[in-house]
C-alpha cells in the first residue's frame, strides 16, 4: 500500500534539506577560518644551532619561504661557519639574524625573546633535530608567550 505525500510535506522536506545544506555550507568556511586563527602563517624561521646539517636544511627550507627572515641561535664561535653555509645556498645577508648568546636550549629562546617582540614575531618555524624538537617546542611555548 503506497502512501501519498502531500505537497505540504514535500515542501517541508525541501525546506529542511535546504536549511541543512545552508548550515553545512556555513560551517566549512567557519572551520577554515578557525584553523587559520589557531595556526597562523609563520613569520620567521628559527634555527637552533650546533649542527651544520640544520643550517643546510634551513637554507633549503628558506628557498620555499624566501619572504621570511632566518634567525639562528648558536654558540658565538659557530656563527661565521653558519653564515658561510647560508651564503653558499644563496641566502642574502639581509635575511640572516645570527645570535651567539645561547649556551643551551633555554637560552636559545630567552636570548631572542626581546628581538622577536620588537619585530612583532609571534609564529615561527622551528628547525632543530628530531630528538630535540619536543623539548625545544615545550621551551619555546613557555618562553615566547
Amino acid at each position: 500500500m503506497k502512501r501519498k505525500v502531500s505537497k505540504r510535506h514535500r515542501l517541508r522536506l525541501v525546506r529542511l534539506v535546504l536549511a541543512i545544506a545552508f548550515i553545512l555550507a556555513g560551517i566549512i568556511p567557519g572551520r577554515i577560518a578557525i584553523a587559520f586563527y589557531q595556526a597562523p602563517i609563520p613569520q620567521a624561521i628559527l634555527v637552533l644551532g650546533s649542527a651544520s646539517e640544520r643550517m643546510e636544511f634551513a637554507a633549503r627550507f628558506w628557498h620555499r619561504h624566501s619572504h621570511l627572515d632566518i634567525w639562528v641561535s648558536d654558540y658565538a664561535w659557530n656563527l661565521d661557519v653558519n653564515r658561510r653555509i647560508f651564503h653558499s645556498f644563496g641566502v642574502p645577508n639581509q635575511r640572516l639574524h645570527l645570535d651567539g648568546r645561547a649556551t643551551d636550549t633555554v637560552t636559545n629562546f630567552t636570548s631572542l625573546v626581546e628581538d622577536f617582540v620588537s619585530q612583532k614575531l609571534q609564529h615561527i618555524y622551528l628547525i632543530t633535530s628530531d630528538y630535540h624538537m619536543k623539548r625545544a617546542r615545550a621551551i619555546a611555548l613557555h618562553r615566547l608567550r
